[in-house]
């Protein structure tokens, strides 16, 4: 669908998302997920004790029926989702890990991902920190589209707001994503998979006596959170199992990382390390890099060179090709 046709649909749903909130005397989020629940219910209106009143439930009814949701492609809906949140972004002040995770971020991830992992029958994928969804739908979209079957999603996260919008998105785009609200780094709750991909959330854990279970945690205080995740999901990948991280692009620079390190070298391969382009973010302190581990047995071996170095701009179309030319070499050298 042309991009044009998607900000008639978008104006549509924001147009039905600032009617809701008046009525609701709700905030933006709230407004969004009650319209797209809405949606989803074939445009049948929620009214509660007579809120919405009937005929802003006969507006909203007109809107929905306007959008057209069954004629919108499973990735035209993603978008439209997409840009639904952005204009509440806009609106609200929101934490940086509640942030949706950049489709341009999800693309270059689903791309990698491609790279270090071969096609099989069945896939379990796992989103640590789910949040959102964003991630997890483009990179299984990305899969899916690239012909690999049976995809069974897991995602976990411990805010449930985050997670309702999570469910709006799985429907959306049709997927097989299974979603928990609960700690990610409790250890009795998390599934097996083949593939783990996250946006890790950056900062201390709290609780000390659960960050005690894990190898990684901190000898005095809190502990890096990111650090405990990666620990938890090297744990629960699957003998050669792909993990792949957002992680900070300086988070290997300081002497705290070396128990993370030793760590990683007797549980798995470090196989990649590849900064984002640093105009990607607003600083120094917020730039990003993916993180490519694998965790030990099946035919897993440690890549030779680890892949380092920095994707270019993708509208440096020609620096952009090069570098992917580089990385289809690595991926034949070593996958």
């Amino acid at each position: 669908m042309a991009l044009a046709d998607i900000e008639k649909k978008y104006d549509l749903m924001n147009e039905a998302c600032e009617l809701l909130q008046e009525k609701l005397q709700d905030d933006c989020l709230d407004a969004l997920i009650e319209n797209f629940d809405n949606l989803l219910n074939d445009g049948k209106v929620h009214v509660e004790d007579g809120i919405p009143d009937e005929k802003t439930a006969l507006k909203l009814a007109e809107i929905y029926r306007a959008v057209r949701l069954d004629e919108i492609s499973t990735e035209d809906r993603r978008l439209l989702l997409q840009l639904s949140l952005l204009t509440v972004y806009r609106k609200e002040k929101i934490q940086a890990n509640h942030q949706m995770t950049p489709d341009s971020i999800g693309f270059l991830t689903a791309y990698l991902l491609q790279q270090v992992y071969e096609k099989k029958d069945e896939t379990n994928f796992l989103d640590l920190c789910v949040g959102t969804g964003n991630l997890a739908a483009v990179v299984i979209n990305a899969l899916k589209n690239n012909g690999f079957k049976n995809i069974h999603g897991f995602g976990i996260d411990n805010d449930d707001t985050l997670l309702t919008i999570a469910s709006i998105e799985s429907q959306l785009c049709d997927l097989d994503l299974n979603l928990y609200h609960q700690d990610a780094l409790d250890k009795s709750l998390i599934p097996q998979a083949d593939v783990i991909v996250s946006d890790l959330p950056v900062g201390w854990y709290p609780l000390d006596e659960r960050a005690e279970g894990y190898e990684t945690h901190a000898k005095e205080g809190h502990s890096f959170v990111h650090f405990l995740l990666i620990e938890q999901a090297l744990d629960n990948l699957k003998e050669g199992g792909i993990g792949m991280f957002l992680i900070p692009s300086s988070m290997f620079e300081s002497e705290e990382s070396l128990p993370l390190l030793k760590f990683i070298q007797k549980n798995g391969y470090l196989q990649s390390l590849i900064n984002l382009p640093g105009a990607m973010f607003a600083s120094k302190k917020s730039e990003k890099a993916i993180l490519i581990l694998q965790k030990k047995g099946a035919k897993s071996k440690q890549a030779n060179p680890v892949l380092l170095g920095e994707f270019p701009l993708v509208k440096d179309t020609k620096n952009f090709e090069k570098f992917m030319a580089e990385v289809a070499v690595w991926k034949e050298k070593n996958f």
